[in-house]
């Protein structure tokens, strides 16, 4: 599989006012904003579940639930946000925006209000509300594509469809049909692993480079090389034997050799020259998550005292929630017109984030102290992204500084 190319500011023209208003002007300004509210409010909803405080008429159980809702709800969010924004850069096509963008963020809604009260509404339509987005934003990405020619950015389309199908295993359970729950969460997250190794395969050692480079820096990250496509092929067969054989030798011994492979290749951008600048070293050290993730995941198919949650959360609170914070505050200060670099409580958002997944893997290795850790953990994450509201909600909300649009 190819990797896209690193995403840069594609601000409309002049004349390409959204008739949405501006909160539709990009792609990344209602989707980031939909993540940036989801992830805590649907952590603490699932700990009001949890507690007995709230009785949530899904067809999900509570787990089930806060898994679907943090892979589909919050990182697709973040997913779609990001594909609608780097497409138009990738492809050289208009953004979409104006009514388009609307209905696919009321979509987003309807999915996850389907989803919450499935057992009221019944499965059968909580599947086509929630699957509604995921199958439109597969069209609108691979029109986008097609229309330009631009295959080498097809993946992420195939991605996208991919992600759809998870959704859809989940609900294929909550009908009845199949105990699919588990085998689509195990390829959400593996599909979106991969997602980060291709596109933080570019993005990371590129914005490593410029920054290296504007301070006179001679050795700079390593390019894209057939060592990354190893990498990737690995991860690859990883993601597919953890998705049908979790327990399987071959899928532990993957995840160790991916594992490895990432860990080199993260070496290889020079991150340990970034930090003077968060908005750089965040990326490195959230890409760090995914061969720790992926170590776990074979550490745990070889000793029975490390959970599988330990593996989970490392890829999701970890790699994901890290990557999604980086990249989300960087494009909103792209897409707004402002300098990139990030401040003091950017910064501290960012140790916030990092610090969630050790915290939460750490729980269940301390069954004394597994409730102190699951509440420290959950305030750090909710801090997290109320802060990422505060800081960037009102660039979201506000015009370019450079007044274009956009």
């Amino acid at each position: 599989m190819s990797a896209p190319s690193s995403p840069t500011p594609s601000p409309a023209s002049p004349g390409d006012r959204p008739s949405g208003g501006l909160l539709f002007a990009h792609g990344f300004r209602p989707f980031f904003l939909a993540a940036g509210a989801w992830a805590p409010a649907a952590l603490v909803l699932w700990l009001a579940v949890l507690t007995g405080v709230v009785v949530l008429p899904s067809a999900f159980d509570a787990v089930t639930w806060h898994a679907h809702e943090m892979l589909f709800g919050f990182v697709f969010a973040a997913v779609a946000g990001f594909l609608l924004t780097a497409v138009p850069s990738w492809t050289g096509r208009p953004p979409l925006n104006g009514l388009p963008l609307v209905l696919l963020a009321l979509l987003w809604v309807a999915g996850r209000v389907g989803v919450a009260f499935s057992a009221v509404i019944g499965p059968g339509a909580a599947a086509v509300l929630d699957l509604a987005l995921p199958v439109a934003l597969v069209v609108v990405i691979a029109r986008e594509i097609v229309a330009s020619r631009n295959w080498r950015n097809l993946p992420m389309a195939v991605g996208l469809t991919i992600l759809a199908a998870a959704s859809g295993l989940f609900h294929a359970e909550a009908l009845g049909w199949a105990d699919t729950a588990a085998a689509g969460w195990r390829l959400a997250i593996a599909m979106v692993t991969m997602m980060i190794g291709l596109i933080g395969g570019r993005i990371i050692p590129n914005f490593t480079r410029n920054w290296l480079s504007t301070r006179g820096e001679t050795a700079l990250p390593a390019p894209f090389t057939k060592f990354d496509g190893a990498a990737m092929a690995v991860t690859l067969l990883w993601a597919v034997l953890w998705t049908v054989w979790p327990d399987h030798i071959a899928t532990t011994v993957a995840a160790l050799a991916a594992g490895l492979l990432h860990a080199v290749r993260l070496a290889r951008w020079r991150g340990w020259r970034t930090g003077a600048e968060p908005l750089v070293w965040v990326l490195h050290l959230g890409y760090l998550w995914v061969p720790v993730g992926l170590l776990l995941v074979g550490a745990a198919g070889l000793w029975p005292a490390i959970p599988v949650s330990a593996a989970i959360h490392a890829l999701t609170a970890g790699a994901m929630a890290t990557m999604i914070l980086a990249v989300m505050t960087r494009a909103t200060m792209g897409h707004t017109g402002r300098t990139l670099t990030a401040g003091p409580a950017t910064a501290i958002l960012y140790v916030m984030v990092l610090a969630v997944a050790p915290l939460r893997i750490a729980a269940p290795l301390a069954p004394d102290l597994y409730w102190p850790l699951l509440i420290a953990s959950g305030l750090l994450w909710t801090g997290a992204f109320v802060l990422f509201l505060a800081i960037y909600g009102p660039m979201i909300f506000r015009p370019r500084v450079d007044g274009k649009t956009g």
